[in-house]
């Protein structure tokens, strides 16, 4: 963020003006398309790096969870820290607790999807493969912090009061529920990408047809 706000004031032209992090439009534009682009692709690399230990499809969404879920970890680990700095030390917890069920489950999730479609793509599953899967990716991590932001995308278009506040409680009960079902989800298709017979008899990975396997 610090960054694109000196190449904004550096260079004050309108195609840099989203890359301001000082003005509301910077912020909402890091936070929706740049944050979901570069953090899917930075936990993206930490399951391709990992690619020579693939060797079941189910490998994939398992190895893209767990780098997710430690990224996540880490992150909230460092929001705790700084609120515990800034608020102390009951502000550090809440906000490491919430996040451990929203923001954690959404970043283990998002990669678990990426990791699905890394291992279709390597193992040559017809389909969607490895962009697809990332642009999944990207577009959970955008819509979860389009709910986080809720309260602050409100007060920009105007609304304030008890109508922000009720939306914003009602947001963050969303981005809790979208985080669950999203992990609910990898889940899913770890067990069905290991266990094919679980996808009933569709297409490549019919009941008694072994899962893909590294070449």
């Amino acid at each position: 963020m610090g960054l694109g706000t000196a190449v904004s004031q550096s260079y004050p032209a309108p195609e840099f003006v989203f890359l301001n992090g000082n003005s509301p439009l910077g912020v909402f534009f890091l936070v929706l398309v740049v944050a979901p682009f570069v953090e899917e692709a930075l936990k993206g690399s930490g399951v391709v790096a990992n690619r020579r230990r693939l060797t079941l499809l189910a490998d994939g969404p398992t190895f893209g969870a767990s780098v997710g879920l430690g990224f996540g970890f880490f992150e909230t680990f460092l929001y705790g820290l700084g609120a515990f700095v800034v608020g102390g030390l009951a502000a550090g917890i809440v906000l490491i607790l919430v996040r451990s069920v929203s923001s954690v489950l959404l970043h283990g999730s998002s990669t678990g999807m990426f990791g699905y479609g890394y291992a279709r793509s390597r193992f040559g599953v017809r389909g969607p493969g490895t962009g697809a899967y990332y642009l999944l990716a990207v577009a959970m991590h955008s819509a979860f912090n389009a709910l986080a932001s809720l309260a602050a995308i409100l007060v920009l278009v105007g609304v304030s009061g008890v109508e922000a506040n009720v939306a914003s409680y009602l947001a963050l009960v969303v981005a809790i529920g979208f985080a669950f079902a999203a992990i609910e989800h990898v889940r899913a298709v770890i067990q069905s990408s290991e266990y094919p017979a679980l996808l009933k008899g569709s297409g490549r990975f019919a009941p008694g047809r072994s899962p893909p396997r590294a070449r």
